[in-house]
């Protein structure tokens, strides 16, 4: 009975460790905000006239948002930057936004 639950017990200690996020991976809590993340900083410049047929891509690691992508002018940058800046959650954002 000892050794079933000593099995066990290492067993969840072995599945918890592997939920855990590193410096260079999420744990899956981080990996599920990040995505939420990313989908609002989506929604909101989509949801801007001036920005929403621009080619913005948006990717999230660990609350930091990087957008990359083309825009028009360099407004619409940083009028990009300003609406991710605004998602509750972000913690930083990292501007590749190329002007066109």
């Amino acid at each position: 009975m000892k050794k079933i639950k000593l099995i066990g017990s290492l067993l969840l200690v072995l599945l918890l460790t592997a939920c855990a996020g590193g410096a260079t991976y999420e744990s899956t809590g981080e990996y599920l905000d990040d995505s939420v993340l990313t989908t609002k900083v989506k929604t909101s410049i989509l949801g801007d006239s001036r920005l929403k047929l621009l080619q913005i891509s948006v990717e999230t690691f660990k609350g930091v948002v990087q957008l990359s992508g083309f825009v028009d002018s360099e407004g619409a940058a940083t009028r990009a930057v300003e609406l991710a800046r605004t998602v509750k959650g972000v913690k930083s954002v990292n501007n590749s936004l190329i002007v066109k």
